[in-house]
């Protein structure tokens, strides 16, 4: 199975999994307003505040753990996201040059702190955006998009984006398939035909939504997608908002990992 073949499968398989992974029974916006409290502390740290930041890492531990997650198949699916974010600090070392600390062999500067907190940030704030939309489901955060009285027309793109996206691939996939019959001696794409592919593909994509806009409008669509609801505990979805709530804010005050760093090498007796 090619790259294609293989993504539309991921996005097949989601649609089918998000669901059963929601233990608790918690409302989606008690879980998007946890996500989006988490998002903002994560940003709120300064950029020469790595022990600190690193606190933030224990959230996203405990979701990894508790709704069963692959950190592998997590990871093969945002390492592109990942790998620019990564990027965006990665001019710091030689912007700022001051000295921070001078070991025997190895000198840090400020510039390598801020770098490595930039990138940080953004892998952790991906990480849990990546979390909150496995666990919960395009159609439950929608869902909960629309209680927040979102504009229709907001909600409306994102799901039919999400939906008809792996009907998007597929149809890549088709042409591709179709190219490598007629040029099977190649590999890959020739730079010369990138432009009639994509041109092509977006006459293809034209024809077929103006299919499944037709088919959706003998079906009884009216400009609003109806969005599935789960019956939530809304005592369960309470307790979530407030525990987490106090546990966030307790990882932004309290730098843990320096805490107990210090317990340890008094205990040594360094």
């Amino acid at each position: 199975m090619n790259k294609l073949g293989e993504a539309a499968r991921e996005i097949h398989k989601s649609d089918y999994v998000n669901n059963d992974r929601e233990k608790l029974g918690l409302h989606p916006l008690s879980r998007i307003f946890i996500t989006f409290l988490y998002l903002l502390l994560v940003v709120s740290f300064s950029n020469y505040d790595l022990i600190g930041l690193a606190n933030m890492v224990l959230y996203l531990l405990f979701h990894i753990i508790w709704y069963d997650i692959s950190i592998k198949t997590m990871l093969k699916r945002i390492w592109p996201v990942l790998l620019l974010t990564g990027i965006i600090g990665i001019a710091n070392p030689f912007i700022n040059r001051e000295v921070l600390l001078e070991l025997e062999y190895v000198t840090i500067t400020y510039g390598m702190v801020s770098m490595v907190t930039l990138m940080l940030k953004g892998i952790f704030c991906v990480m849990a955006s990546y979390i909150l939309t496995i666990t919960v489901g395009i159609g439950q955060i929608c869902y909960a998009f629309q209680v927040l009285h979102m504009p229709e027309e907001i909600v409306t793109m994102i799901m039919l984006m999400h939906r008809y996206l792996m009907l998007l691939i597929k149809e890549v996939e088709r042409m591709q398939q179709a190219y490598k019959l007629r040029a099977s001696k190649q590999k890959g794409l020739q730079f010369l035909t990138w432009g009639s592919f994509v041109g092509l593909l977006l006459l293809r994509s034209m024809d077929r939504a103006q299919e499944v806009y037709e088919s959706m409008k003998l079906r009884g669509f009216h400009g609003k997608m109806q969005t599935s609801f789960l019956k939530s505990n809304k005592r369960a979805s309470i307790f979530y908002i407030f525990f987490w709530g106090i546990v966030l804010f307790f990882l932004r005050m309290i730098p843990i990992f320096s805490l107990v760093g210090n317990l340890f090498w008094k205990g040594t007796g360094q």
